[in-house]
């Protein structure tokens, strides 16, 4: 399987000069056909909490140019859109389409940027997601759920996803998380890692891009560096399941539940 990350500058708040941006830079990277391409979070808008502005209704714009432009390059393509429900309230929503047009998921971004101000404007989403993609297994997560393995594991314990795909606006100022944070989700779960991040700045943050992937052993494969532009690689299904069978650590999985610490009245003694 060929993945592709994709990053850029996202334009403020302007879905139109962002659709333009994308399908330029998908020209130039000239992803082969039935290639896994992943777009940055929010990559039609920017990381904005004005959700009357910028939120789509479910099938609104920011997904019907997905489905479009997945057709028009012959390629799976992963974005995060902001969706309002039938509740009335946004979600941060990771979509995947296929080349046919097909909806292969809908994640909803579990751990909102609550220092940000995202959890004040977006509901959470409650469960991890993955889909099947040429024979593979990934589940995508958005940003912030980064820093919760959990989620990573309780998808692992699950369906034991061959890729997770994390796609971000992760400012500049803590890179070394992210390139951190990323590498342990891959060697954790024994699974190659993708993580697509943005360049530029936004009202309030700046971006250094850093788009990587991981090799399941933790190794960084490919670096976008800060600029916009693209990474690529070509996966191998036969050398991940032989890894995983010659250390077959995930099948030592166990669920954990916690106890409360009740002290005897004679602890102290």
């Amino acid at each position: 399987m060929n993945i592709v990350g994709l990053q850029f500058d996202i334009v403020w708040e302007n879905k139109a000069a962002n659709f333009e941006k994308i399908r330029r830079l998908l020209g130039e990277a000239a992803p082969a056909k039935n290639s896994l391409v992943a777009l940055p979070e929010f990559s039609a808008t920017g990381f904005s909490l004005d959700t009357a502005a910028i939120a789509d209704p479910p099938g609104g714009e920011t997904e019907q140019f997905l489905r479009r432009t997945a057709a028009e390059f012959g390629v799976g393509l992963m974005a995060s859109v902001p969706v309002r429900g039938p509740d009335g309230r946004a979600r941060n929503r990771a979509l995947v389409v296929s080349p046919a047009g097909e909806l292969l998921a809908d994640y909803a971004k579990m751990r909102p940027f609550t220092l940000g101000g995202e959890a004040a404007h977006y509901a959470a989403g409650d469960h991890p997601v993955v889909f099947r993609w040429d024979g593979w297994t990934v589940a995508p997560f958005i940003c912030f759920d980064l820093r919760f393995p959990e989620i990573f594991r309780a998808a692992a314990a699950t369906h034991q996803p061959h890729l997770f795909t994390v796609i971000a606006n992760w400012p500049a100022s803590r890179t070394h998380h992210w390139l951190r944070l990323l590498q342990a989700r891959a060697i954790e779960n024994q699974a190659w890692v993708l993580g697509v991040n943005r360049t530029g700045r936004d009202p309030l943050y700046v971006y250094s891009g850093r788009s990587v992937i991981i090799d399941p052993q933790g190794e960084i494969i490919a670096d976008a560096g800060e600029n916009e532009g693209a990474i690529s690689h070509s996966l191998d299904f036969a050398a991940l399941l032989k890894y995983r069978a010659t250390l077959p650590f995930l099948a030592d999985m166990r669920e954990i539940t916690i106890q409360p610490n009740v002290l005897s009245q004679n602890s102290g003694n």
